[in-house]
């Protein structure tokens, strides 16, 4: 009897070997087919346009232009009367009073004086302690001192003193000190530079020279002589700030007679005069002010930021720009749907029974631009086709749809594809414009938009 067993006999090594090579087939296959993939996706990458975004800021069209100033004020160096040791009385950099007390000098180091003072006398003085106190910052140590000084004179001024008489430039003797009192009004400065007789016809490009400045403090515990330099005291509120010009600056604030400044220093800002002089033979610009000087009565440089850029709005690329294409409507067509209360416009058409039609189309309206005629509607031309008629539902006057007119705009692509948004210029330099934040149908601050329009069509999905 035959052994079915062997009807079919198998050679396990050829089917395994067949096996193999069918796997290791489609492996290479899926293999194949994942780099050819990869190969064309590479490829398609590096010859396809490349879409640049762009996010919209807010802010000027560039930065305002610093400049470093020359302060030039009504100033002189005061004397000491006599011979001795010093002690300051009034407080750096500020206004003092003409007969208002400076300083002292007596024959010794401690000045020795007895002083009683009333009730109300001590009332102000605490009341300026408190005042000091509440407004003191460890970063400004140092106006402790002129505050020590400030208040030693105030203390002098309610003790009063015996003296000759009540003239300011009388000496007032207290104990073994002299008091000196200011001739006028001023504020008073305990240091020295060189620039206090210089006037803006005295000065010269040297004079412009930071790296050659020098100021010389004036206080001392030593004796001094009679004659020697104790303080400068500034005795008008006029003064000017003179900048050096480039000739492109010079040129684009030729016109200008007035100037906004804004001090770095504490960020202050304020106008003045503005005109333009030169100093051997370089342009300057001369800045008058009438006000301001106390705060910066202890500055001979100062950097200052001329507030000529004053155009803000939405800050973005010129290449984002380009121009679209609108249907052009009288307003007065205008109408609103009593169901839906959307705008839009009733045209009127002729149905294949010869019947005429009023149909009611919903437009986007991206500008309303007073014209001649009064004023434009700019119509999206995919609300409408050349040739609809429209009609004014006031008055039954009808109008063709055909006049094409042109907005300036960007593509917007929050959602992925490229959308119109209608721009209005306000200003430009060869690189950004600013443009308004109000516009209908415009942009707002933080959008994303292309960098690059001419490489994308509207309504193009984009990621």
């Amino acid at each position: 009897m035959p052994d079915v067993n062997n009807r079919h006999p198998r050679n396990p090594g050829f089917l395994s070997k067949i096996r193999k090579i069918f796997g290791l087939n489609i492996g290479t296959i899926l293999f194949g087919l994942l780099f050819l993939y990869m190969v064309f996706s590479v490829i398609l990458y590096l010859t396809s346009a490349k879409i640049e975004s762009y996010q919209v800021i807010s802010g000027p069209l560039s930065r305002n232009e610093t400049y470093t100033g020359l302060a030039i004020r009504e100033e002189s160096v005061q004397q000491a009367d006599s011979s001795g040791y010093l002690t300051y009385y009034a407080r750096e950099g500020n206004k003092i009073n003409a007969n208002g007390i400076v300083y002292g000098i007596s024959s010794t180091q401690s000045p020795e004086s007895t002083t009683e003072l009333s009730k109300e006398d001590l009332a102000s003085i605490r009341s300026e302690m408190l005042s000091f106190s509440k407004g003191f910052n460890p970063s400004n140590f140092n106006n402790t001192y002129s505050f020590k000084y400030e208040l030693e004179g105030s203390i002098l001024q309610y003790a009063g003193g015996s003296g000759s008489g009540t003239d300011a430039s009388t000496v007032v003797t207290l104990g073994n000190q002299n008091i000196y009192r200011a001739d006028s009004d001023g504020i008073v400065l305990y240091s020295m530079d060189g620039y206090e007789s210089k006037t803006v016809d005295t000065l010269t490009s040297a004079d412009f020279d930071q790296n050659a400045y020098h100021e010389t403090d004036l206080k001392t515990d030593s004796m001094v002589e009679s004659g020697e330099d104790i303080y400068t005291l500034i005795t008008d509120e006029r003064w000017s700030l003179l900048i050096p010009l480039s000739s492109k600056q010079a040129s684009k604030l030729s016109d200008r007679t007035s100037v906004r400044v804004k001090f770095l220093k504490d960020g202050m800002t304020q106008s003045g005069d503005f005109s333009i002089t030169e100093i051997d033979g370089q342009q300057y610009g001369k800045i008058d002010f009438n006000k301001g000087l106390i705060r910066y009565a202890s500055d001979r440089f100062l950097e200052i930021e001329l507030v000529t850029n004053t155009v803000t709005g939405l800050k973005i690329p010129l290449t984002s720009i380009v121009t679209k294409e609108f249907y052009k409507s009288p307003s007065e067509y205008a109408t609103t749907n009593e169901d839906s209360q959307e705008t839009g416009f009733m045209v009127t058409s002729v149905n294949d029974n010869g019947d005429e039609v009023n149909t009611f189309v919903t437009a986007t309206i991206y500008a309303g631009i007073e014209e001649d005629s009064g004023t434009v509607y700019y119509v999206d031309k995919e609300d409408f086709h050349e040739g609809d008629v429209i009609e004014n539902q006031k008055n039954g006057n009808r109008y063709v749809v055909r006049d094409v007119g042109v907005l300036e705009g960007v593509y917007c692509i929050n959602q992925g594809f490229a959308v119109f948004r209608r721009i209005e210029l306000l200003d430009q330099n060869e690189e950004y414009a600013i443009v308004s934040k109000n516009t209908s149908y415009g942009l707002s601050l933080y959008d994303h938009i292309v960098r690059n329009a001419d490489k994308v069509d509207e309504e193009e999905i984009l990621y």
